[in-house]
């Protein structure tokens, strides 16, 4: 009965920590996914503000009178 209960132990120890360690590999992960999907909304936003800035200053350009042309004297 001693070897029964011994080995119980040492099973139940090794799925302890088997358990843990896939507990933290979620965690770690879930973290990691969290981050990632933060850095990709910050990265749209960023783009969005860029799209809208190069499309105001397109505009600009456009309206703008054109700068006049100097003559080259030879």
């Amino acid at each position: 009965m001693a070897e029964n209960s011994k080995s119980r132990v040492t099973a139940d120890a090794a799925f302890l920590r088997t358990q843990t360690q896939s507990l933290t590999r979620n965690r770690v992960l879930s973290e990691t996914e969290t981050i990632n999907q933060a850095r990709d909304a910050n990265t749209a936003r960023l783009k969005a503000l860029r799209l809208q800035k190069e499309e105001a200053e397109r505009a600009a350009a456009a309206s703008a009178p054109p700068k006049a042309k100097r003559k080259r004297t030879v």
